[in-house]
């Protein structure tokens, strides 16, 4: 019986420091909110009488962004403006549109309603798919 006692007496103590310690375990950092516009002025882009916008937040310092830029520059047309949003030349509009991530690449149409967006990298094949997509759902020829 004495050793039921003491055997009871170790798992109590065990489950009373496991609350403890699960008690003091601090909360985790707070994650930063990926903001994505949900519109745009299209005011503050190239070319705003354009019917599709391909708009680009990037920063001078990232190289993944170089690579998102390069591959949203070829969209350029009569009928899609292509711009280039940097954060140390036009830190302004990141502001704005509290972009906190970059790149952030975003199709908006010729309202500024943000139709589709990327966060991080993104392959051509699935840009040029994108962009075909929301004109095809806007109606667009």
């Amino acid at each position: 019986m004495e050793r039921v006692l003491i055997a009871a007496a170790i798992v109590l103590v065990a489950v009373v420091v496991a609350v403890v310690v699960q008690r003091r375990r601090p909360d985790p950092p707070t994650q930063p909110g990926r903001a994505v516009p949900a519109q745009l002025d299209r005011n503050d882009f190239a070319r705003p009488e354009a019917p599709w916008l391909v708009a680009v937040f990037t920063s001078a310092t990232c190289h993944t962004c170089a690579d998102v830029w390069a591959k949203a520059e070829v969209l350029a047309s009569d009928e899609v403006a292509v711009d280039r949003a940097e954060w140390q030349t036009r830190k302004d509009v990141h502001e704005r549109y509290r972009i906190d991530a970059v790149p952030l690449l975003v199709i908006a149409d010729h309202e500024g309603v943000v139709r589709w967006h990327v966060a991080g990298p993104v392959t051509a094949t699935d840009l040029w798919a994108a962009v075909a997509r929301v004109r095809a759902d806007a109606g667009a020829p």
